[in-house]
């Protein structure tokens, strides 16, 4: 059977795709990347904005359609947006042959093999996780499931559930499958990393799952993406601050700055309160990035209220900034609201934070120029292609989101490099010259302890 995924939304979704991937695998699958060419294709949904969901529903079309157009046998539709709108996505495309929301992930391979689409599993167990993006040296790592927080506008809860932290020792053995894979940037990803452990009640926080991972593993870099400013400690900082292989950046969602903006959001901080913890934070970890994302147009949203949100973010100096339209999601508490700020108005308002944000950042980051860092390479040309010989990432830069360095020569893709910062392109951009590779790690070939064998480490069950 060849297989296509196709993966939308956030990275988190990433993983979930990779989970899919590898039970497929195990029973005799091929993954193509030419969805014309599949037998069956895999969407993988998110139903965060409208935005989003009118993204996958185009998705999920276009992907029936091969059914005539291509080599398609079945499609199915997978993930948020399912979760939440399963029978009226069954209703309305009844040429979809599976929809299967978040929590039913075990059900794929079952309902694949009452079609007679798949067989019964091979010897070699491919693990837990199966790459399928196009950086295997960039992984993701989901630390937990679901979300304890209330905000207002947000209808993750209803689509993954309460927070579940999954175990220390399973997270590590996870690692260990991703560094055997190549990786050398583990981005941890979660609803809030920083609540990781409060369910579980065994002592073990985000500070000691960090130091495990660096323990345990040999993998260059790990990233902290999407910390509720709330729950990052004086302990988490200091692990941050102490150990290099934990790159300084945070990503802090705000949502806003307007105190009355936030208290409708049903947010759980303050302008004042915000303005602490970034300094504070900053004071900790000398060099630390910091990104924020922010929702314009809520429901009551003044031109005052902008006002303060434009003004905060002139005065904090994030080095990027997430920012989309508020959208009104069935089942939030938000939606009971009047969403009484005009479109135009929302696109203008995100229009005018979104050049703010493009001159801070462009300051920033020219703030870097003539300082040195390690670098790693994301791609090099061929020999004979136009443009820069290598592209790579600072440690400042996040995958896919925070832009990318073009270095003066090539290197291989996958390895690190020290590199000098000479300029800023393209607003978002650097511009860098390579001063020396860096030899690479080569992780032992085992552990005592946590490490398993590849074939040994099967699905979590999550």
């Amino acid at each position: 059977m060849r297989v296509a995924l196709i993966t939308l939304g956030c990275d988190k979704n990433t993983v979930d795709s990779e989970r899919y991937l590898a039970q497929l695998l195990d029973h005799g699958a091929e993954r193509v990347q030419d969805p014309a060419e599949a037998e069956v294709i895999i969407v993988n949904t998110c139903g965060f904005i409208d935005a989003a969901k009118a993204e996958s529903i185009d998705a999920i079309v276009q992907a029936g359609r091969l059914k005539v157009d291509g080599a398609a046998q079945a499609v199915v539709a997978v993930g948020c947006m399912v979760e939440r709108h399963k029978d009226e996505l069954a209703d309305a495309l009844p040429e979809i042959d599976v929809f299967l929301g978040s929590s039913e992930m075990e059900q794929l391979v079952p309902r694949l093999r009452e079609r007679g689409l798949i067989g019964d599993p091979v010897t070699q167990h491919p693990g837990v996780r199966a790459y399928a993006g196009d950086t295997p040296h960039v992984r993701y790592l989901k630390i937990s499931e679901g979300c304890d927080h209330g905000c207002a506008f947000c209808a993750i809860p209803l689509m993954r559930g309460k927070h579940r932290s999954f175990s220390l020792d399973e997270i590590v053995r996870e690692a260990q499958l991703l560094e055997l894979q190549g990786a050398r940037e583990v981005n941890l990803v979660a609803q809030d990393l920083a609540h990781y452990g409060r369910d579980r009640r065994d002592g073990v926080r985000l500070p000691q799952l960090l130091k495990a991972l660096v323990a345990e593993t040999s993998i260059p870099w790990f990233r902290n993406m999407y910390l509720y400013s709330a729950g990052i400690t004086p302990a988490l900082l200091e692990v941050i601050a102490s150990e290099p292989r934990i790159v300084r950046y945070l990503d802090i969602p705000i949502q806003h700055a307007s105190d009355a903006v936030l208290a409708r959001m049903r947010r759980p901080e303050r302008r004042k309160t915000i303005r602490e913890k970034v300094r504070r934070f900053r004071d900790a970890v000398p060099g630390l990035a910091m990104r924020t994302t922010c929702i314009v147009g809520f429901p009551g949203e003044t031109a005052d209220d902008f006002d303060q949100l434009m003004e905060f973010l002139e005065e904090i100096q994030f080095e990027r900034v997430g920012a989309f339209t508020y959208s009104p999601q069935e089942g939030t508490r938000a939606a009971a609201l009047a969403d009484d700020v005009p479109e135009d108005l929302k696109r203008e308002r995100l229009e005018r934070l979104t050049e703010l944000q493009r001159a801070i950042t462009a300051e920033r980051y020219e703030a870097r120029i003539g300082s040195t860092a390690l670098a790693l390479v994301e791609h090099s040309c061929d020999a004979g292609d136009a443009g820069e010989p290598a592209r790579a990432r600072l440690p400042w830069q996040a995958d896919d989101i925070d832009g990318i360095t073009r270095l003066d020569r090539a290197a291989p893709a996958g390895s690190f490099v020290e590199v000098l910062v000479t300029d800023v392109a393209d607003d978002y951009d650097f511009e860098a010259r390579v001063i020396r590779e860096i030899a690479p790690v080569v992780p032992p070939a085992s552990r005592p302890g946590r490490s398993l064998p590849l074939a040994s480490i099967g699905s979590f069950g999550r």
